[in-house]
């Protein structure tokens, strides 16, 4: 139970990296200073989606539910929701193709470089 629970923390804290490698380069918006620790954060997320590598936090997650016996298809609220926004391969019966995450990563990448090309161009005004 304790190793679940561990498990299903990893996925939360996963997410909520996900949302803010997607988002938080609005967030340099309001706290510029918050590009120090998003810049690495998103060049990270998209380099990780170009290039198929596995994000720490999977590998992490994975150990726990071994650890615990436990083979990832249980019913907690968090495996049942998040997992699947995660990992999209999880929701393709012949598994995500990898010209999915090649896009993925693009879009990660190139959106975040359009956030900060405008931030860039507003302060120089």
């Amino acid at each position: 139970m304790l190793y679940q629970a561990l498990a299903d923390a990893v996925v939360v804290i996963h997410f909520l990296f996900i949302l803010f490698v997607l988002l938080g380069g609005l967030g340099v918006c309001w706290w510029p200073k918050l590009a120090w620790t998003h810049v690495p954060a998103f060049l990270w997320g998209g380099g990780i989606e170009l290039f198929g590598g596995v994000c720490p936090l999977t590998n992490l997650e994975n150990y726990f539910r071994a650890e615990g016996l436990y083979a990832g298809t249980g019913t907690s609220y968090v495996e049942h929701y998040l997992v699947p926004l995660i990992y999209p391969e999880l929701m393709f019966p012949s598994g995500f193709p990898r010209s999915g995450f090649i896009v993925i990563g693009l879009f990660v990448l190139l959106s975040n470089a359009i956030i900060y090309w405008c931030l860039w161009m507003g302060r120089g005004k």
